[in-house]
């Protein structure tokens, strides 16, 4: 069996405006938010930089899973200008769930956050974004997610 190649890309640290938080309400979907990305911050090997804003357009589907649509602009520390969207899930037991609506910071072996991540970018430097197969993983805290990105293949 061959072992699936990859590579620490960044660690991406979110500030979210949970009271800023705008409710669509109930759709076929479920119950769809919006919640501002305020700020942040990213650091990684080959690219560093901060979190110019963004949102989340989450859904909480009947069957008690949160799906998370991010879409961000980052600056890198050089000034290069970054579009990231990741579009992921949330897994948790009912009663974390219910503790997490209520805004408790929860332990991260209590639920699984996981993401599928692609990057747009026009500078030269930074090309190589645009092909990048990239998946993370998050953890919750009480101003915002902290996901850890790879690189695949």
């Amino acid at each position: 069996m061959t072992c699936l190649q990859h590579a620490h890309l960044l660690t991406l640290t979110l500030t979210v405006d949970f009271r800023g938080m705008t409710t669509i309400g109930q759709t076929p979907a479920g119950l769809r938010r919006i919640a501002p990305v305020t700020g942040g911050s990213f650091m990684g090997e080959r690219l560093n930089g901060t979190v110019i804003g963004g949102a989340d357009w989450v859904i909480n589907r009947p069957d008690g899973v949160m799906l998370i649509d991010v879409r961000l602009t980052l600056k890198t520390d050089d000034g290069a200008m970054i579009y990231l969207t990741y579009q992921g899930r949330f897994l948790a037991a009912a009663e974390v769930m219910a503790r997490f609506a209520k805004g408790a910071v929860l332990d991260p072996s209590d639920y699984s956050l996981a993401v599928s991540a692609r990057f747009e970018c026009g500078d030269e430097r930074y090309r190589w974004l645009n092909d990048a197969i990239v998946v993370g993983t998050g953890e919750q805290t009480a101003s915002g997610p902290i996901y850890t990105l790879h690189t695949i293949g």
